[in-house]
């Protein structure tokens, strides 16, 4: 008898660690898809369009890096613990995707959209370094990380000198990856070329196929006029490439390859070049 009773404790004791642990799965398995609803958020402190990380974590915007490299997107554990608070410390539900934070603490530069002139503009080589020129590279990486961005140059912002960011990972805690190049040029190109789907900041809500250099040689100058000699290869190549079309007065949509991404993007590029118009004229250029 005092052996069926035990046998009973133990098969009560056994079900309530099978409903334990049963509870305790379905909450672990909830945690994760509230994680990724949660996306990632912006924020007083940061914002391009190829402006976001690699397409392993998916191309799509530069700054406009490129990082809004289109096509179907996934969250990965970055982008879900990389959350950042706003102006009133409101989350901002986002799929970890370029967009546009409005006002950023911190700076007044703004991502200025297709077709502002400033974006055609000729860009002039940096001629000074002093402290205006660092500020003016941190609020780049400021405006870059509260876009989600992965790269900017300076004629998105309004500034038509030669300066581009980026940091290949879209991601402000890996600093260390960090790249601020002055008045950079290409000395020399792979002859092999790849093809990736490629956005920017400038041109909010389209993406197209775009053709770049597998690898690019640079030469520039850091923030304190120091020389810069570097090969960009991959996903940094490409990144590269997309802020300094920037710097030439180029922009992504130039170099679209595909007939359908042409057909596709042109009535939104319509609907901004309209909207421009309606809020400040006819001084534009497409």
């Amino acid at each position: 008898m005092r052996r069926l009773h035990l046998m009973a404790g133990l098969v009560t004791a056994m079900a309530g660690l099978s409903s334990a642990a049963s509870r305790t799965g379905s909450h672990r398995a909830a945690f994760v898809p509230t994680l990724a609803r949660l996306g990632r958020a912006t924020a007083a402190g940061r914002c391009s369009q190829v402006g976001r990380a690699r397409s392993a974590v998916l191309p799509g915007s530069f700054g406009g890096h490129a990082r809004g490299l289109a096509g179907g997107a996934r969250l990965d554990l970055d982008d879900v613990f990389s959350l950042r608070s706003s102006e009133t410390d409101t989350m901002v539900e986002n799929d970890g995707e370029e967009f546009d934070p409005g006002e950023i603490e911190g700076t007044d530069l703004r991502v200025l959209k297709y077709p502002h002139p400033k974006l055609r503009a000729d860009d002039a080589e940096v001629d000074v370094f002093d402290d205006d020129l660092k500020k003016t590279i941190k609020e780049l990486f400021m405006v870059m990380y509260a876009c989600n961005g992965v790269g900017l140059a300076a004629p998105q912002v309004g500034i038509n000198k030669r300066i581009m960011v980026f940091n290949p990972d879209g991601d402000p805690k890996k600093w260390p990856k960090e790249v601020a190049l002055v008045n950079p040029k290409i000395v020399d190109t792979s002859s092999t070329t790849d093809v990736e789907t490629e956005g920017c900041l400038s041109f909010p809500g389209m993406d197209g196929k775009v053709r770049r250099h597998k690898w690019v040689k640079v030469e520039a100058v850091n923030a304190m006029g120091k020389p810069i000699k570097k090969k960009y290869t991959g996903w940094e190549a490409r990144v590269f490439q997309h802020e300094y079309d920037h710097l030439e007065g180029k922009v992504y949509i130039d170099r679209l390859i595909d007939d359908e991404d042409k057909e596709r993007v042109q009535p939104v590029l319509d609907g901004l070049i309209e909207k421009y118009k309606a809020e400040y004229g006819d001084d534009y250029a497409l």
